[in-house]
């Protein structure tokens, strides 16, 4: 199948005419992948849509949730859809603290690193590093990774024996901290009985790794206009205690605020929802919309958010209340 004909892509010179219609496009193709991924995964479709703002940026995904939530059904599903090699990489906690690099499940395309916080520090900061310098080296040899490279790792909250929390600085390689939860009571109906009958549907293939690599050129080119940037560095920045504008609740409640990767993530992410909906240039409701998925990584509750039951949602919440949206951004 060709795929870049299916999805409608073409080369574009860049002007706003062209990348409207460009964005036309991606945003029925969203809808053709949404259509394809509900023959197997029911709900979820803001995790969805994180999942592929994260692919279309060229960044990385965590995806966080108790057992039984299709996180790897979801990932799998995706694959399948994406005309992209995929290998999944189950990690356990077997004392073993290398990684040895053989042209082996890392070389594929996207790569689901099951339970993460299962693997030893050393081994994680080894995939880490492939995700940040997109190439491994072995034996003194440098070997390039297949472009596009897409890491979706996978943590479970509440079974902590026998595991190794990612610092901080590793955490703030990945662009979105994804959490899924329940389903809605009719959702799970509609799983229960697609699961348990004969036959399930199939998904087709509708986007290649050309496509997602040209999504990602177009996504840079989508507009932001100065004063949403800069909401979203001030809602960053007040993230951080001991700056001059910091909030109460931050220098009683926060540990450490989001770096610099979170300004450009929220400006990189919002770009990537704006040309999924149909739009080229970024509003407030963009970064709104994903201060949760970019910054509840990154902003690090302290002991006293935490024995009053204070998590980083609840403090990316409270940002979000304190920081004053620009008017012309709306």
């Amino acid at each position: 199948m060709d795929t870049t004909a299916a999805f409608g892509l073409k080369r574009t010179a860049g002007s706003p005419a062209d990348i409207a219609a460009v964005a036309e496009r991606v945003s029925v193709g969203r809808e053709r992948i949404l259509t394809q991924i509900r023959k197997v995964i029911v709900g979820q479709d803001q995790v969805i849509d994180q999942v592929l703002m994260a692919l279309f940026t060229g960044g990385h995904c965590l995806i966080t949730g108790v057992p039984g939530l299709a996180k790897t059904l979801l990932i799998k599903t995706l694959a399948q859809i994406l005309d992209l090699s995929f290998k999944r990489i189950q990690f356990t906690p077997d004392g073993h603290r290398s990684l040895r690099f053989m042209k082996g499940p890392i070389f594929a395309q996207i790569i689901l690193a099951d339970e993460i916080n299962r693997t030893p520090p050393k081994t994680q900061a080894a995939l880490l590093e492939a995700m940040q310098e997109y190439h491994v080296t072995a034996a003194g040899r440098t070997y390039a990774l297949d472009p596009p490279f897409f890491v979706l790792a996978t943590q479970n909250p509440i079974e902590l024996e026998g595991t190794y929390p990612l610092p901080e600085a590793q955490l703030d390689r990945f662009m979105f901290n994804v959490v899924m939860t329940y389903l809605a009571e009719d959702e799970e109906v509609r799983v229960v009985t697609q699961t348990t009958g004969v036959s399930m549907e199939v998904p087709d293939r509708v986007l290649g790794g050309p496509d997602i690599l040209e999504i990602q050129q177009l996504v840079r080119q989508v507009a932001v206009a100065e004063d949403v940037a800069r909401y979203a560095v001030r809602l960053v920045d007040a993230s951080r205690p001991g700056r001059q504008t910091d909030h109460a609740f931050v220098r009683e409640w926060v540990k450490w605020g989001a770096g610099l990767r979170a300004s450009q993530a929220l400006i990189l992410a919002g770009k990537a929802r704006a040309l999924l909906h149909g739009r080229y240039h970024v509003s407030v409701g963009d970064i709104q919309s994903l201060a949760l998925p970019v910054l509840r990584h990154r902003v690090i509750p302290n002991f006293y958010a935490e024995s009053e039951r204070i998590t980083s949602d609840k403090l990316v919440e409270k940002l979000l209340e304190a920081v004053p949206p620009p008017r012309s951004g709306m």
